[in-house]
């Protein structure tokens, strides 16, 4: 099969599922829940509800996603795993539609459902990262990825935006049920794109190839191994530790900054949190394809390191934001660094991964991703529950770039890139 047909193929799925952490994640759900299901007069509360929320799936993916890809390695099953994920994401989103005001408890069960839909389906998603582009190529297919998903997410979050503003437009009644109706966009939306990697990206079969259930008892075992591996091989598991913590930052600000701007501290209005978010999408989609080239020029490390940097200035001058142009011009700064980070950091990962264990590997990675996301949601909604402050909730998050980034100084990939490709042959 044609090389880039498999490569816009694989990033399709990041241009399908964007549309889940775009229009769901960072936009209409913390607006709307604060607003339609929780109490709109405790906003603190509202604001560690939605952490919990956050946090609750990410525990459970964190605690499935190593033996997920370790059954998914053993069966040659990283696709229909994916699409059993995809499927658990994409009826959930649109479930969203049938949750009444003030059912926060059911609006928390259902977006917790789908977001385990959505992240267990991307462990799948970036297994296949290795099998669908060679290692000279990581880089740009991992940020060709991002970019394709961040436009992808950005054109259907402007429609739904013009719903949301103007109802009227679109024969619908009331801006609440405009939202309603998002969500059901996203589920479609999601679903039509996930059908070019089901038809055209094929996975390697391994040898001794057994089924899924015997996968299951096999991948318990493996896990021990993968453990055992990990700590042998001390530059892998330098990074993972290091992206934990970083990434739990970069997380935290995708699914919590909408939640903190609106609150009345900062008392930002609803019109200027979407326009913002366009912002970073639209910004993030040639950021994170330019970000290759960056990282070309002064090395895939170095370019992390700024990103982490960007995210940390962020932070850090969230604190201070007080006027519309400062909040908007964050959200470029963030724009800059979101799609470059994350991408990258993937290809980094993927160089470090022995062949025919990509699933599980990824499964560890996915699984640390996680938990960061445990802890920053509810690191900035204790801090700002404690202090009375989503300022100073905020200014917390700073603690983890700042690790993240000392840990991750001291990894050596070029070793670890050797060792992988050592492994693989053994």
């Amino acid at each position: 099969m044609d090389k880039n047909k498999k490569i816009w193929s694989w990033a399709f799925y990041d241009w399908a599922n964007s549309a889940f952490s775009t229009t769901v994640v960072a936009g209409f759900f913390p607006i709307f829940f604060g607003a339609y299901w929780a109490d709109p007069n405790n906003v603190n509360q509202s604001t560690l509800q939605l952490g919990i929320a956050n946090s609750i799936a990410s525990i459970i993916i964190a605690l499935i996603s190593p033996v997920l890809g370790a059954v998914a390695d053993c069966a040659s099953a990283k696709k229909k795993f994916l699409i059993t994920f995809a499927f658990l994401g994409i009826t959930m989103t649109g479930g969203l539609w049938f949750v009444g005001q003030g059912e926060w408890k059911l609006a928390v069960f259902v977006y917790v459902m789908a977001s385990i839909g959505f992240m267990a389906g991307n462990i799948f998603y970036d297994s296949l990262l290795p099998i669908v582009a060679q290692r000279n190529k990581l880089d740009y297919v991992s940020s060709f990825g991002y970019g394709l998903g961040y436009l992808g997410g950005g054109l259907l979050f402007l429609i739904n935006v013009l719903m949301y503003l103007n109802p009227d437009w679109f024969g619908i009644p009331d801006a609440a049920t405009a939202v309603r109706i998002s969500f059901v966009t996203v589920a479609v939306w999601w679903a039509i794109f996930t059908i070019p990697i089901l038809l055209f990206v094929s996975e390697d079969k391994v040898q001794n190839e057994i089924s899924i259930f015997g996968a299951i008892s096999k991948g318990f075992q493996q896990i021990k191994s993968t453990i055992h591996h990990i700590q042998n091989m001390k530059v892998i598991g330098r990074f993972l530790v290091a992206y934990w913590l970083y990434i739990d930052g970069v997380d935290t600000i995708i699914k919590m900054a909408v939640k903190a701007a609106s609150s009345p501290e900062y008392g930002f209005e609803t019109s200027d949190l979407i326009a913002a978010l366009l912002m970073v999408q639209f910004i993030a989609f040639p950021s994170a394809i330019g970000y290759s080239w960056f990282a070309k020029k002064i090395g895939t490390k170095n370019a992390v390191f700024v990103a982490i940097g960007g995210y940390a200035l962020a932070t850090f001058l969230g604190y201070y934001m007080s006027e519309r142009i400062h909040f908007f011009a964050l959200a470029a700064l963030i724009g800059l660094f979101q799609g470059g980070i994350q991408a990258l950091s993937r290809s980094l990962y993927a160089r470090l991964v022995p062949k025919n264990m990509e699933a599980e590997f990824f499964g560890f990675y996915n699984m640390l991703g996680k938990f960061a996301s445990v802890v920053g949601p509810l690191l900035m909604g204790w801090i700002t529950v404690i202090t009375g402050s989503v300022r100073f909730g905020i200014l917390s998050i700073l603690i983890l770039f700042i690790a993240g980034g000392v840990l991750l100084r001291g990894v050596d990939f070029e070793k670890g890139e050797k060792i992988a490709i050592n492994f693989g042959k053994n």
